[in-house]
């Protein structure tokens, strides 16, 4: 007698363990708001000019905060990437003027229009030599009070700081602005006010006091880095270090700069900086600036933001200090090649928060963040790639860009398992040519089927270059067959999608029967498809990836009629039980696409060596479910591993048991 059954699934309640404003949100948000203000999107020039390929860049800059004015020395090394190289130009607004150019020391003419600086070379330069130029300059950078260089006051204390990504490098000083051209190195020079404590990129190397009552700092990053990431933060820091020793008897510097303030009700969450270091050391690769330092340099307007080594933050809070340190893995140490790709950092970034919260908090933390990037995720519209780079919201959108590509991660994980998941983020961090280097999603993707050993073609293309996520009908039913074997029928159908149609993706599902609680998986790859799984005792309730491995909803139920009980596609059972002796039962299922007709169907037995011991089957059958037992009392065989295998045309399944005396 059939019994048929309602899908039992549950939700896990999320505590309030963390704020709905959640880092991923105010990341996002604050870079939207820190660009959309300077209102110059029309004017973005991208990718920079491809004939050159820089390695170096070296920024001296005077800055008045009374007049709001800076003026610039910045010094650009660069490879010639084609022959005959006569001119070439950097990304500067128009409003920024330029004074003077040299190249080899020898002034060299220019032009200023479309935020291009557009300069003749002295000479005409081969393919891979080295050019070497100097631009002085100076304006009134243009912020509109939220981004891209801001002169405002906390406190009534003066305040001067960057945030350049993606296109607000161009408003304060010429370079070639894209991620996809990193230099090797690179110095900047800040004089200013001795009131000032200037902080930016790399280390520390020299402070002068100058006579006309200013204070130079010189800070040099010996690290490969993207333009983006080149930032300056200007007041009276209180300075408070947290050192890592990342081994025994070897510190790196964990210098905070702190609104004096603020010190006090900071100060807690800046002693967590060094355990959130040994966390991501640990999953990740050590910090990869650890001949350097981290720093963070408090800022306003609600926007933190991961420069090199030294992130810009307007709040301490611990989401949003681990959001912005894991940066310094996956943004800084690889960045992504190009917007479209933004994902391979945020989405990085916002899952490196559950990964924190599960290694210091455990597991109930880690599912609650997860079902909060979840929640968000599921608001994203579009693919993950970014199609439009030209608007903001869409290359930093919170709910695709952060938690959809976060939770991207997280069922990539579930598909790999622990181990290979965190074996293809190591991996991808030191991978020649992208490590200290630029990636694509195509980058990634390769070596995790390296690590993984299997494609991941069909996971890549739904989730970042597809939209929206897979929607269940669902339903199971059960039959007994012999004593505790029950055969249970479980069915899944999936919405109409737009791209893809339906979504291809293991499925997890928990069946619990009136002896013990099972938890299998089924490769869910068409849109309406069953399967018929063997299992020991009476069902009573499934449910549907019950460890949130998925993002998913469940839109419906279904009963199943007789016909529908018949899966899809042929499946071959575990034989039952297993080991065995005398007998076993072998079960197997033709698909419901052949219904009506017959077709030649083989179960034979065979030994290790290959050799056939026995066919159970070799006749022509219709659609259905098949039991074919399988006795030894004819046959003389040994204790050992056996197989069995069943054909028909071009479909071929085998399967292992095991004969125990």
């Amino acid at each position: 007698m059939k019994t048929l059954f309602t899908v039992c699934f549950f939700l896990l309640l999320s505590s309030n363990l963390f704020s709905q404003d959640d880092a991923s949100q105010y990341c996002s948000e604050g870079k939207i708001r820190a660009f959309n203000s300077s209102n110059r999107l029309s004017k973005v020039a991208y990718p920079g000019d491809d004939k050159i390929d820089v390695t170096y860049y070296k920024l001296n800059l005077s800055v008045n905060y009374n007049s709001k004015l800076l003026t610039g020395e910045v010094t650009v090394k660069a490879w010639s990437s084609i022959d005959k190289l006569t001119n070439f130009y950097l990304d500067l607004v128009t409003t920024m003027a330029v004074s003077s150019v040299t190249s080899n020391n020898v002034t060299v003419a220019y032009s200023q229009s479309n935020d291009q600086l557009k300069i003749n070379l002295e000479k005409e330069y081969a393919k891979g030599e080295l050019i070497a130029v100097t631009i002085k300059y100076s304006g009134y950078p243009q912020s509109a009070g939220f981004g891209d260089f801001v002169f405002t006051a906390h406190s009534g204390q003066p305040i001067i700081w960057t945030l350049s990504e993606p296109y607000g490098a161009k408003s304060w000083w010429p370079s070639k602005d894209t991620p996809a051209d990193k230099a090797d190195s690179s110095d900047v020079w800040i004089t200013a006010d001795k009131y000032f404590t200037s902080i930016s990129n790399g280390v520390l190397t020299e402070t002068v006091n100058n006579v006309d009552g200013t204070t130079t700092y010189k800070w040099k990053n010996r690290y490969p880095i993207a333009n983006y990431l080149i930032s300056l933060a200007m007041t009276n820091y209180h300075k408070y270090d947290t050192p890592f020793e990342y081994e025994t008897g070897k510190v790196m510097p964990v210098s905070h700069y702190v609104f004096p303030e603020l010190f006090s009700a900071n100060k807690a969450n800046l002693d967590l900086v060094p355990g959130m270091l040994k966390i991501f050391s640990e999953k990740f690769g050590l910090y990869p600036f650890i001949a350097e330092k981290y720093g963070q340099a408090q800022v306003m307007n609600s926007v933190s933001m991961e420069h090199q080594t030294v992130s810009s933050m307007s709040t301490f809070r611990e989401d949003v200090v681990a959001h912005e340190l894991a940066h310094q893995w996956f943004g800084d140490w690889v960045t992504c090649k190009d917007w479209q790709n933004i994902w391979l950092n945020e989405g990085f970034a916002t899952y490196s928060e559950s990964i924190y919260y599960e290694a210091k908090y455990g597991s109930s933390a880690f599912m609650t963040d997860v079902n909060a990037i979840m929640n968000s995720a599921k608001n994203a519209k579009g693919s993950i790639y970014v199609k439009d780079i030209s608007t903001i919201s869409e290359i930093f959108s919170g709910s695709r860009s952060y938690s959809k590509g976060g939770v991207v991660l997280h069922m990539l994980r579930g598909v790999v398992g622990d181990e290979n998941f965190f074996k293809i983020l190591k991996e991808y961090l030191i991978e020649p040519g992208l490590s200290y280097n630029v990636a694509t999603t195509e980058d990634f993707q390769r070596i995790a089927e390296r690590v993984y050993g299997k494609s991941l073609d069909y996971f890549f293309k739904q989730w970042i270059y597809g939209e929206n996520y897979p929607k269940y009908t669902v339903g199971w039913s059960s039959k007994q067959i012999n004593g505790d074997l029950f055969h249970l029928t479980f069915r899944l159908k999936q919405n109409v999608n737009t791209n893809p149609q339906f979504f291809t993706m293991p499925v997890q599902i928990k069946i619990t029967t009136n002896k013990s609680t099972i938890f299998t998986s089924v490769f869910n790859d068409q849109q309406d498809q069953g399967w018929i799984i063997p299992i020991s005792g009476q069902p009573l309730s499934v449910s549907l990836d019950p460890d949130n491995w998925l993002l998913e909803d469940v839109v419906g139920n279904t009963d199943l009629e007789d016909e529908e009980s018949i899966p899809s596609h042929f499946y071959l059972s575990q034989n039952y039980p297993n080991p065995f002796n005398p007998e076993t039962t072998i079960s197997y299922t033709i698909p419901s696409n052949v219904k009506g007709e017959t077709i030649n169907v083989t179960l034979k037995v065979f030994d290790v060596l290959g050799r056939e011991v026995a066919t159970l089957v070799n006749e022509f059958q219709q659609a259905g479910t098949y039991n074919s037992k399988f006795s030894i009392i004819n046959y003389k065989l040994s204790s050992g591993v056996y197989f069995y295998r069943l054909q028909s045309g071009s479909y071929s399944e085998t399967k292992k048991l095991i004969l125990m005396k």
